[in-house]
Order: structure tokens, then C-alpha cells, then sequence
């Protein structure tokens, strides 16, 4: 059977997308090959000649908005505070979070080669805080869309 293994990301400019990945979102290098870095995450860059070379095309398109990473953060607000350090960052949808439909604020920005990166509130922190602001269980199992069973852990 197939194992899933890592995503894995072409970029332009290695040196700055490993420093973005370790100052910005705050992985760290786990295995350094050169053209092919692999994050503690769970993700990989890869060298866009290599890249090229290795899928046998010119043909890449960055900024396609197709995809992207997805991480979480248990202290958003501290986030969103520590992203004003990096002035030079470009957002998906402006410097501001969004607030999904079922309870998670977000944050979407671009990586220095325009791969989307997400920042998620952590759930059990939405859930947490629907709890908090005075919703029931159910309430807030039907809005996070999480069981019952599951919200009344937090309870």
C-alpha cells in the first residue's frame, strides 16, 4: 500500500524560503540535502532547476493559488501580533484574519515564492472559547462542526 510521505514545494531561492519557514511560520530544518530541504513539519522545498530537471519542463507556475499549507497555532492572537515584525510579507486576502463559518479565525499570506500558507486558530481553542462566550455544547458542536462528545471534553 501507498504512504503518503510530504508535500513538497519548488522555490527559487532556498536560503530565503528556509528563513521564511524558520522565522516567519517557525519550523525547522530537519534535513538539509542542498536542493531539497526537508522541515520538522513534515514538508519539503526543493530547488526550482532541480525541480525543472526532474519533471522534465520550463512549465512551472507560481502564484496559482491552487494549494496550500496548513498549520495551527494555539495562541492566534500572539500570531497575528508577531507577523507585524515582517512588514515585507504579502497576504492572500490583506494583513487581517478571517473568521470561517465554523468558528476558527485564519490567516492566509504568501511564502517569498507565492505558495499559500494558512494559519489556523487551533480547534480545541475555538471550541474552548464558544465555550467561554456562553454557547451551550450543542451550540457549539453545531457550529464547529465537531461531535458532542467531543465539545463536552472542554466542558
Amino acid at each position: 500500500m501507498l504512504k503518503f510521505k510530504c508535500p513538497l514545494l519548488a522555490v527559487t531561492n532556498m536560503d530565503q524560503s528556509i528563513k521564511f519557514y524558520e522565522e516567519v511560520i517557525g519550523d525547522r530544518v530537519a534535513m538539509n540535502f542542498g536542493e531539497n530541504v526537508t522541515f520538522e513539519g513534515g514538508f519539503s522545498l526543493q530547488e526550482m532547476k532541480r525541480w525543472q530537471s526532474m519533471i522534465h519542463t520550463d512549465d512551472v507556475h507560481l502564484k496559482n493559488n491552487a494549494a496550500e499549507l496548513y498549520f495551527e497555532e494555539d495562541d492566534f492572537d500572539g500570531f497575528l501580533k508577531y507577523l507585524k515584525e515582517f512588514p515585507e510579507l504579502q497576504y492572500v486576502h490583506g494583513n487581517h484574519e478571517e473568521e470561517m463559518p465554523w468558528g476558527q479565525r485564519v490567516i492566509r499570506l504568501y511564502d517569498p515564492d507565492f505558495h499559500i500558507i494558512e494559519v489556523g486558530e487551533a480547534m480545541d481553542v475555538v471550541i474552548k472559547r464558544m465555550l467561554k462566550s456562553g454557547m451551550t455544547v450543542e451550540q457549539v458542536s453545531e457550529k464547529s462542526q465537531y461531535p458532542i462528545e467531543y465539545v463536552k471534553r472542554f466542558v
